[in-house]
């Protein structure tokens, strides 16, 4: 089997058990209680040690599980992109994203806050950003190598979510209308140069 192969269904298989531990969490939310890391993983039927190897405390996870319940799965964002363009399908991927992250802004700060006190101790966040470019490109897009388009996601998925927009809104002022703008021109421009878009 090819490395990369392999690679990539071990990175599915961390995706659903992540995916069926933040199920679980919000099932037992949605039912008013409160729980354990242990109580989630009895519930998902896994381990003990799986659960720890995403999430070190229920307040992340349960941070997580908030946000999971307002985001669309990459595969919903991905059905509902109009352009034709990849350029312009990754910058309608970027507003959505930005404008989710806008709407739900103290929850994902918070979850922010969380995941920053903690860093180094968790497994891969969520990635449906990550996720959803990579349908997007839908493999290498052409006149570029595979390094290239790693890049191309890489730096589209820095350019949007909270993270640049609490710099945006933080540290250059700018309102949430101005850090949208800021943050589409910029990818704007990397499209430009990397695709002539």
């Amino acid at each position: 089997m090819k490395k990369e192969y392999i690679a990539s269904g071990r990175q599915n298989q961390k995706l659903l058990t992540r995916q069926k531990i933040l199920e679980t969490a919000r099932q037992l939310m949605a039912n008013g209680r409160d729980y354990t890391l242990e109580d989630v993983a009895k519930e998902a039927n896994i381990s003990r040690a799986t659960i720890y190897r995403y999430y070190s405390h229920a307040d992340l996870l349960s941070a997580e599980a908030v946000l999971d319940i307002q985001a669309s799965t990459p595969e919903l964002v991905y059905e509902g992109l109009k352009s034709n363009t990849t350029g312009d399908k990754i910058l309608e991927v970027q507003d959505f994203y930005n404008s989710l992250a806008l709407n739900n802004e103290a929850a994902f700060r918070k979850y922010l806050s969380i995941v920053v006190n903690n860093s180094g101790k968790e497994g891969v966040r969520g990635r449906r950003r990550v996720k959803t470019l990579q349908m997007v490109l839908g493999g290498d897009p052409p006149l570029l190598s595979k390094e290239e388009a790693k890049l191309l996601l890489d730096v589209s998925s820095v350019l949007m979510g909270m993270e640049p927009l609490v710099v945006a809104k933080d540290v250059c002022g700018l309102s949430d209308a101005e850090a949208k703008k800021t943050l589409r021109w910029g990818l704007q421009m990397m499209l430009k140069g990397v695709l002539g878009k």
